[in-house]
């Protein structure tokens, strides 16, 4: 793998011979003659490793050191002096330095220490991601779902996840494709590799470019430091390109060249950059029939739509909100709390255009400014009591148990409710709550009814 390197010597032939070496090994090289340089080479350039001299004018190589590591820079850092001793090892050790050299070296012994280096930062940066990931729930089991649609989703998801197929999700604003994608990676041999995320359409043509593929220094104006994009970032990982359908068709070349080629260049850059990325895109537009208008690529949707999953909107999916309730009640603390019967009917009655990202809202709204044990139609707001006015009368869709906690109970009790004002009749029951006859006779095997 490319890593670029900073080699900061005073002594222009050690830099030529060191330079010669790392190019050698693929690597690229920004080059200092003194501590100033090296400085603001540190600063605009990044680099993911630093070989640093210890004697240097203007400040030496001791110094450089403090000063990176005190503004919190962490890129591994080589120490090399012509006047070593076990003194000056040990300071350079306790300052931050990852491996000390004395002059003259064997070239292998550096590369081994380069290698080293490189290592130890890689898995620190990689403890670090998997520390903020911990406390994230983002598998298979924290999309709750009931609705035979959602389920068969669902089970595409298990079956592709562990393949490098990739995938586009559909579905409205809301419906969880962000969840689809995470589960699909968390699912995945990537698992252990970032998840990046981006949304197209919220950003323009050029800043979407430079997002997804990054940027060298002076690329444009105000570009004064290098800088990788989201595709860079997700090495290894899984990238989600929400909102493809927004997509101009000069990102989309781009687009298509990184999914054929697997290489792409960032802008103001001739180098070409090699990535082991796998797109999860999504969308909540016909891309066919963008195709059609001559808006969307033809060949990318082709390469975007290997296995296509659709996330159908929650008005079509009302067997999921009693589930969907007790787990945003659990969520916000309140999963003691009931619904009232009426309550829970203006909910399952309710269009809910904003699909699930909506109901959560409510249900915290809900959450925050209602502390009564029992949740009444009156706590809900008022576009969601009005769908109270198109249930049928004294027909009651949905109705949570008293515990409200424990999901499978509160399917078992719809199961039972459905039966019960059917008379028995499976094909009544079913059609109350949504589901095929098959798929409610598969819930009754479950339960035992």
């Amino acid at each position: 793998m490319t890593h670029r390197v900073l080699v900061a010597d005073d002594e222009k032939n050690m830099r030529w011979v060191l330079r010669q070496a790392l190019e050698e090994d693929g690597h690229e090289v920004i080059e200092a003659a003194d501590g100033k340089e090296a400085l603001s080479a540190i600063t605009q350039q990044d680099p993911d490793l630093v070989i640093l001299d210890h004697k240097m004018p203007a400040p030496d190589g001791m110094e450089v050191l403090r000063r990176i590591r005190a503004k919190g820079l962490q890129s591994p850092v080589i120490m090399l002096t012509a006047h070593g001793n076990v003194q000056t090892a040990v300071e350079a050790m306790k300052t931050g330095a990852n491996e000390y050299l004395t002059k003259p070296f064997d070239l292998d012994e550096l590369r081994l220490s380069i290698e080293r280096a490189l290592r130890m930062s890689e898995l620190t940066a990689e403890v670090d991601r998997l520390r903020e990931e911990l406390g994230r729930d983002w598998d298979i089991q924290g999309i709750v779902a009931a609705d035979a649609r959602m389920l068969e989703a669902l089970e595409t998801v298990r079956k592709v996840a562990p393949t490098n197929a990739t995938v586009m999700v559909y579905g409205e604003s809301g419906t969880g494709k962000e969840l689809v994608a995470r589960a699909l990676h968390s699912l995945s041999p990537r698992a252990s590799k970032p998840f990046v995320s981006i949304s197209a359409g919220a950003l323009p043509e050029t800043l979407l470019e430079s997002e997804l593929f990054g940027y060298e220094k002076g690329a444009f104006t105000g570009a004064m430091t290098a800088k990788p994009g989201r595709f860079e970032m997700a090495n290894g990982g899984t990238l989600f390109l929400d909102e493809v359908g927004d997509v101009s068709q000069a990102v989309q070349i781009k687009l298509l060249r990184v999914l054929q080629e697997r290489t792409f260049e960032r802008l103001g850059g001739t180098r070409s950059i090699e990535v082991d990325v796998r797109v999860v895109s999504a969308t909540n537009r016909d891309l066919l029939q963008l195709i059609a208008d001559g808006t969307f690529r033809e060949d990318l949707y082709y390469r975007l739509n290997v296995v296509p999953i659709t996330i159908p909107p929650l008005r079509k999916r009302p067997d999921d909100i009693p589930l969907l309730v007790a787990h945003f009640l659990n969520k916000f603390g309140a999963g003691d709390r009931t619904i009232a019967p009426t309550a829970m009917d203006a909910l399952a009655s309710y269009q809910w255009p904003g699909n699930v990202r909506e109901l959560e809202n409510t249900i915290e709204r809900v959450v925050i400014l209602s502390h009564e044990p029992v949740i009444t139609s009156d706590d809900l707001p008022a576009e969601v009591r009005a769908g109270l006015a198109s249930c049928d009368a004294g027909v009651r869709p949905f109705a949570l148990p008293d515990a409200g906690v424990d999901l499978e109970e509160v399917e078992l009790d719809l199961v039972r409710q459905a039966l019960e004002r059917a008379g028995g009749s499976l094909p009544q029951a079913a059609k109350l709550l949504g589901l095929t006859t098959k798929t409610l006779e598969a819930r009754m095997d479950k339960f035992g009814l």
